[in-house]
């Protein structure tokens, strides 16, 4: 949670830079303040004034002025460079930063195909070949063979099944073939479930890549996706034929209305975190059950209908269908699914979509002269302080070779080559990040807001809630001097009498700031403003 940030009023005041285009409307210290920049804070303070003299114009100036003077005090001090207020600073940029670091169109566009693909099923089988973690990425050429192998096989006639079976290091391979059953979107990683909703029905397609390893899938079917459901069921684990007489005479028992299934599920269910409640399971879709399990739900077709028992992997089951979910509209899921894309690998896609429009947009140079003698550096020697030469140029900006040098440092098995892209797009990215702190308004404004106030808070708790609540004779001489005020003793108002005097330390501190501090308000532009005020 972050700091609450207390100003001398409670009034939350804004430090907003604007375009500084318009006249200067007072002076701290030769530091000029903006009229559009008292304007919006004003405005947008408005609202929050509770004290109507707070509202009047000269009223108000004089709290900003304070808030000027604190901020300035602030700085002197060197509040800025205290290393919690840094980290703090710096996480809070960071959060701030994400939505500016995607693109929002990309993301719109991967919500949208998304929901299209909600509406159906697919069902697929996959081979697996793993790749080594670590490896270089030249090295992965051997794993690739072997499953571009795998594929020629299956288009040469022989049955995917058995080829899953004799190639695939997915351990289930052995039994299953590679049967994955259907399954729908998010179900999967997302360059999986690219590949079984863009290759074509009966097709196998081309070999691609996952943090798994290399893959090949081929699609069997693709149906209406039915939506997500809710059951209840029974569960008896073990498969002989003593289980299956059991479940058929409970189920003849709640066919005759000997007893609900819901008393039947609670005494002679398996499942004991279901059978509590009756045997209810949580919300599910295509693919988050096995196959046959799932199968016999979608065959229910009223809800409260009961299946007659069948057997999976599990063991004998009884189902009950509670409620069908069909896929709503896009206008409900909208919201749920741009979560999800956010929160899924997806979301890589829209960072590379963002940098390669940042690539376009700036004047990037790259010297492969100063990038040459990377290729033969020897191991354990430090060239830090000879590699002094210019090596990317970013618009007005320059990255020498040692900022490379360090960066290469700390990264392991990748080519010279791999970990200066890597490094080219760090920059970018920081580039950007830096440019928006300074010629975005949007970003400047919301970035020093929590910037000034943070200094203010540390600020605030230096010299007057510290104080306060350390001084002990300074607030005990502080209700000596003001008992005329209160009608109890210390001891029973202390937050009171503790709130008072942090207001009259305020005060006094606010004096000293003002008489140490020079100020000065131009009469002419403060009357302009004024009298625009006045016309609305």
């Amino acid at each position: 949670m972050k700091k609450s940030i207390v100003f001398i009023t409670g009034l939350i005041f804004n430090c907003i830079v604007v375009a500084q285009s318009n006249k200067v409307l007072l002076t701290v210290n030769e530091t000029p303040v903006y009229i559009d920049e008292f304007k919006q804070v004003y405005e947008k303070n408005l609202d929050l004034v509770t004290d109507e003299s707070a509202k009047d114009i000269d009223n108000y100036l004089e709290l900003y002025i304070n808030y000027k003077l604190k901020v300035q005090e602030a700085y002197q001090l060197k509040l800025d460079t205290i290393a919690s207020y840094r980290k703090e600073l710096e996480g809070y940029k960071k959060e701030l930063l994400v939505p500016y670091l995607q693109d929002k169109e990309f993301i719109e566009s991967l919500v949208e195909e998304a929901y299209e693909r909600t509406k159906f099923d697919v069902k697929a089988s996959h081979i697996l070949v793993r790749v080594p973690k670590n490896i270089l990425p030249q090295d992965t050429l051997t794993y690739y063979n072997k499953i571009n192998e795998a594929r020629k096989r299956i288009l040469q006639g022989e049955n995917f099944e058995e080829v899953a079976k004799d190639v695939s290091e997915d351990p289930s391979a052995t039994t299953n073939g590679g049967n994955l059953g259907y399954f729908n979107v998010f179900k999967m990683v997302y360059p999986f479930e690219n590949a079984a909703y863009t290759t074509a029905k009966g097709n196998v397609s081309k070999p691609f890549k996952t943090r798994f390893g290399y893959h090949v899938i081929k699609v069997y079917d693709r149906r209406l996706s039915k939506g997500e459901f809710e059951v209840a069921h029974m569960l008896l684990r073990s498969e002989n034929e003593k289980s299956k007489e059991k479940i058929e005479g409970i189920y003849k028992d709640i066919k005759e209305g000997k007893i609900s299934f819901e008393d039947a599920t609670k005494e002679f269910s398996e499942d004991l975190i279901s059978a509590k409640n009756g045997g209810k399971l949580k919300r599910f879709g295509t693919g988050d059950m096995v196959e046959d399990f799932e199968k016999v739900v979608l065959s229910l077709e009223e809800e409260n209908e009961i299946s007659s028992p069948f057997k999976t992997q599990f063991g004998w089951h009884i189902v009950k269908l509670i409620k069908r979910h069909p896929v709503a509209s896009f206008d409900e899921l909208k919201s749920a699914l741009n979560k999800k894309v956010r929160s899924s690998s997806r979301i890589k896609l829209s960072d590379k979509s963002m940098l390669d429009g940042l690539k376009e947009t700036y004047k990037i140079q790259v010297n492969d002269k100063a990038l040459q003698p990377f290729y033969n550096l020897e191991k354990n020697v430090d060239l830090d302080n000879k590699l002094k030469e210019t090596l990317l140029v970013i618009n007005e900006r320059e990255i020498l070779q040692k900022d490379f040098y360090k960066f290469i440092q700390r990264r392991k098995n990748y080519s010279v080559k791999e970990l200066f892209n890597q490094f080219k797009n760090i920059e970018i990215l920081n580039y950007f990040k830096d440019d928006l702190v300074q010629n975005n308004q949007e970003f400047r404004s919301v970035y020093l807001e929590y910037k000034e106030g943070l200094l203010l808070f540390e600020l605030m708790q230096r010299k007057i809630w510290n104080e306060s609540s350390k001084n002990k004779e300074g607030l005990e001489k502080y209700y000596q001097e003001n008992r005329k005020k209160y009608a109890k003793e210390l001891s029973e108002i202390r937050g009171k009498v503790m709130n008072d005097y942090q207001k009259d330390l305020e005060e006094n501190w606010i004096e000293e700031l003002r008489k140490k501090n020079t100020i000065k308000v131009k009469k002419g532009a403060l009357k302009k403003l004024k009298k625009a005020y006045s016309k609305t």
